[in-house]
């Protein structure tokens, strides 16, 4: 059922036109995902493993953020497990996250960017924009404690 929830709140952020994201602009990474009611799982995933009071800190936070799609797109039983394992889903979700603001405009092809993870993720922008493979989908929501660019992925680190 939370998967479900999840792919319907992501759903519902990717179809969601940018300019609905502005009014959250005083909004942090944690609200502003919740407001859009499209990361359901990936609000459900930051809190069972504690990162909501840092999503909620000063940053700036630079967040790509999968939609419940994405989740839903994972092998059957792949979210439930993550969700029992908060250290697994920490390092999962802390490859989603990388420390400060970036824009669109600030990406490049080929750009390595190091997330909080501690692992570097590969941005590409030749035929629209992707980090590690995952397309991003709506770019540069801002937030008031950093920006939130969706993806219609989970992307996975290196094990």
């Amino acid at each position: 059922m939370l998967r479900r929830t999840f792919i319907a709140l992501t759903t519902t952020a990717a179809l969601t036109s940018t300019s609905a994201f502005a009014a959250g602009h005083s909004k942090d990474i944690v609200d502003t995902a919740i407001d859009a009611g499209s990361f359901t799982t990936l609000v459900a995933a930051v809190e069972a493993a504690g990162l909501v009071e840092t999503l909620k800190g000063e940053g700036p936070f630079t967040v790509f953020a999968p939609t419940d799609d994405a989740f839903a797109a994972l092998p059957e039983g792949t979210v439930e497990g993550l969700l029992a394992d908060p250290e697994a889903l920490a390092a999962i979700l802390t490859y989603h996250v990388v420390p400060g603001k970036v824009m669109s405009t600030d990406l490049s092809n080929n750009m390595m960017a190091t997330t909080v993870n501690g692992a570097d993720v590969t941005i590409m922008t030749e035929g629209g924009v992707t980090v590690d493979g995952a397309n991003v989908v709506t770019a540069d929501i801002e937030t008031s404690n950093g920006v939130i660019h969706v993806i219609d992925a989970v992307i996975l680190p290196s094990m």
